[in-house]
Parts: C-alpha cells; sequence; structure tokens
C-alpha cells in the first residue's frame, strides 16, 4: 500500500498571517505580470495592425484617387460637348450628370456636395426680417408667425442659414404680402453662395430580360470602405 505523506503543519496565529499576506502579494504581483503581458501584446499587435494596414491599403487609396482624377476629366469632356451641343454657358450647366449607356443596365452620374454659405449682406437681409418681426406680437397668429420666422433663421452648425429655410421663409413672406419682409428675404436669397465641399462619382447597374423587363433595379457599386 502506499503510503500517506500528508503532513500537518502547526502555525501560529503570526504566522498564518504572515502567510496569507504572502500569499495574496504573489497573486498580486502575478496580476500585475498579467496585465503588463496584455499591454505589451496589445501594443505589439497594433503596431504590426498599423503597419500592414498602411501596406495594403496605401496603394488602394492612391489608385482611387487616380482613377476618379481620370473619370472626372473624362466627365468634364462630355460636359463641354453637351454645352456646345444645347449652346449654353458651362458655367450654367447643371450640378450633376448623368449618362447612361444604350442598353439602360449601367449609369454614372457625376455631381457635387455643396454646404450652405452666404456673403456678409446675409446680415443685412436677416436684420430687415427680424425688424419685420417685432411688430407681430400683437395677438396669437402674429406670434405664431414669428416663432416660425425665428426657426426658419435659426444658423446650422457652421453657422449659416439653410437654404431649405429660406424656401420656406420666402414662402412666408409672399403670404404675407408685406414689402419690407419681402425685400429681406429677397437680400438674404442673393447673398446665397453655396460652398462645394466635393466631387462625388456614383455608379449604377440594373438587369434587364431581353423583352425589357426590369429583373434587378438600380443598385449602387460601392466605391468607398464605409459603403462595402
Amino acid at each position: 500500500m502506499a503510503e500517506n505523506n500528508n503532513q500537518t503543519v502547526q502555525m501560529t496565529a503570526e504566522e498564518l498571517a504572515e502567510f496569507q499576506a504572502y500569499k495574496q502579494e504573489k497573486a498580486r504581483a502575478a496580476a500585475e505580470e498579467r496585465v503588463q503581458q496584455l499591454r505589451d501584446n496589445y501594443k505589439n499587435l497594433s503596431e504590426a495592425f498599423v503597419k500592414s494596414t498602411m501596406k495594403s491599403l496605401s496603394p488602394l487609396s492612391e489608385t482611387i484617387r487616380r482613377k476618379k482624377s481620370e473619370v472626372l476629366e473624362q466627365a468634364a469632356a462630355l460636359q463641354a460637348i453637351k454645352a456646345e451641343l444645347l449652346g449654353i454657358d458651362g458655367k450654367n450647366m447643371p450640378k450633376s450628370h448623368q449618362f447612361t449607356n444604350a442598353k439602360g443596365t449601367a449609369r454614372v452620374t457625376i455631381g457635387v456636395y455643396e454646404t450652405d454659405a452666404y456673403d456678409d449682406t446675409v446680415e443685412e437681409g436677416v436684420t430687415i426680417v427680424k425688424e419685420y418681426i417685432q411688430g407681430l406680437a400683437k395677438d396669437e397668429n402674429g406670434k405664431k408667425l414669428a416663432d416660425m420666422v425665428v426657426t426658419l433663421l435659426q444658423r446650422s452648425a457652421n453657422g449659416a442659414l439653410k437654404a431649405s429655410r429660406v424656401v420656406r421663409l420666402r414662402k412666408l413672406a409672399e403670404e404675407s404680402g408685406d414689402a419690407r419682409f419681402l425685400e429681406g428675404v429677397r437680400i438674404i436669397e442673393n447673398a446665397y453662395k453655396p460652398a462645394v465641399s466635393r466631387t462625388y462619382i456614383r455608379l449604377e447597374k440594373r438587369e434587364i430580360d431581353k423583352e425589357g423587363g426590369i429583373v434587378h433595379d438600380w443598385e449602387t457599386l460601392p466605391l468607398g470602405m464605409t459603403e462595402s
């Protein structure tokens, strides 16, 4: 039979307290070492991730930039021909242009994103409109109109009036029939100088059967990492 070598160790209360403290310290040191290992591991993996991602995607970014430039140049040439055919100044061409293939299965849209912006004269128009609404608080209907106008004059995050709200402001001015109100809105409209933020390219495709029926309607092809 195997002998049982388990032995009982007698400890004083002081020795037991010291032993417990030793175990706690050892566990704390092990935990700290584990955390440090995780930090070092994360740092190394993060460094490798950034390096590999930059290496794989930087060429893609350059390719997209180059291809976009080529497409915009070709589109500009087509727009110039279109302007000549229509007999209009190229500067008056629409902001967005769409080109579709003969089969109607593919189309390319070139356009620009604009942000609302105004020149300094807009403040004169805003002042006139505000002066007008000051005299509206005589009755309940006047107060409601004044509140609506104030809402429409609120600025966006970049400090500009929103063009869509100015359109509604124009409608209110026309309904009021007040010449001063209309003058203020006209000044605001004339001060509108939208700023182009960036140019976009949209590719779309669809499937059509032999009879011309739509099998799959227009589908946008993702061109950005966030769209894929």
